[in-house]
């Protein structure tokens, strides 16, 4: 028998497909996931209700720079010597070294020329005197405008004043913020005079010494709304500075509250009387230790002064047994309860 032989081979019709399957795995991640959790400090003494002070401490340590703006229009002539008064009381009340003390007025066009060194410390009343008749003769209120032109167009002083020391301004006036060139005479106007100023300096202090709203006035006329200086209370207000009614018999009080906030605090009256033993301080969120307290002025005093720029908390159990003076709940109890 006789056959054929040879290769051969099945072919399929169809070639293969590929078919991709997307299959679901459930895999473990672990997700950081912040809960919160309360720390339990525990303050020495007895329980009871817990009270914290706390400040800032300024940056006025290299010292401070101070500039009085006044009114010089012809209304504020009874004011004069008030004004020069109101200087030397500050003089009086400034640290025996580290202050200068310029003095213009609330007009641009003279604080931006005039050419007066500062007083300093040593000089007199007399100096003070001299240096106010001095500062020129144009009767504009315009605050805002006369203390950004003093300290940014007058190049010569630029030869006194400090970037690093502490700035005060006092305004003097016995009419409302006029401002027109700087700053708008409006609530915009105001907000920038805020935010400029207060970019001006690490520390910044603000004190006016103005027409003040007919019901907490002193004057034998209560102002006018239109010579309320309300422009220069709310800036002062906006820095937790201090207000003087220029109709005050002495302003040397005002004054002289308006020079302690520039100073480095060396104590801290507290708002309460506190079981001694409970006190803690923190300077900058550490536990401090370098102070005493002093019962008979209810103050912490600082035997090391905290440094410029820190947060500088007090915190202590209030010691109810001694009486609270402070009615802010509106009642005369002083159990506490």
């Amino acid at each position: 028998m006789m056959g054929c032989e040879g290769d051969y081979a099945i072919y399929d019709m169809h070639p293969p497909e590929i078919v991709e399957v997307e299959v679901l795995v459930e895999v473990p991640v672990e997700v950081p996931v912040e809960v919160p959790v309360e720390v339990i400090v525990e303050v020495p003494g007895e329980g009871g209700d817990v009270w914290i002070d706390s400040f800032e401490q300024p940056y006025t340590m290299d010292g401070v720079d101070i500039v009085w703006l006044i009114d010089k229009s012809g209304s504020m002539n009874s004011h004069a010597q008030s004004v020069v008064n109101g200087i030397e009381s500050m003089m009086l009340a400034l640290p025996p070294s580290g202050w200068r003390l310029g003095i213009t007025t609330t007009a641009w066009q003279n604080a931006q020329s005039t050419q007066e060194f500062p007083l300093v410390p040593g000089d007199t009343v007399q100096d003070a005197w001299d240096a106010y008749n001095n500062t020129g003769t144009y009767g504009i209120e315009a605050g805002f405008d006369a203390i950004y032109a003093y300290l940014l167009d007058n190049t010569y002083n630029q030869t006194w004043l400090r970037p690093h020391a502490g700035l005060l301004v006092v305004f003097v006036s016995d009419e409302e913020e006029q401002s027109n060139r700087d700053f708008t005479p409006d609530a915009g106007g105001l907000q920038d005079f805020i935010n400029w100023y207060g970019s001006q300096r690490n520390s910044v202090f603000l004190a006016s010494i103005v027409n003040v709203p007919g019901s907490e006035s002193v004057c034998p006329n209560p102002p006018s709304p239109y010579y309320v200086g309300d422009r220069y209370i709310d800036a002062t207000n906006a820095f937790g500075g201090v207000i003087v009614d220029i109709c005050s018999e002495d302003w040397a009080p005002g004054v002289q509250a308006a020079t302690s906030q520039v100073e480095p605090f060396e104590e801290w009256e507290l708002t309460y009387i506190p079981l001694p033993d409970t006190i803690v301080v923190f300077v900058d969120f550490a536990e401090f230790t370098d102070w005493n307290y002093d019962s008979a002025t209810n103050t912490v005093q600082f035997t090391t002064i905290p440094p410029e720029g820190s947060l500088v908390e007090i915190g202590y159990v209030i010691d109810h047994g001694s009486g609270d003076d402070d009615d802010s709940a509106g009642d005369d109890d002083d159990s506490g309860n």
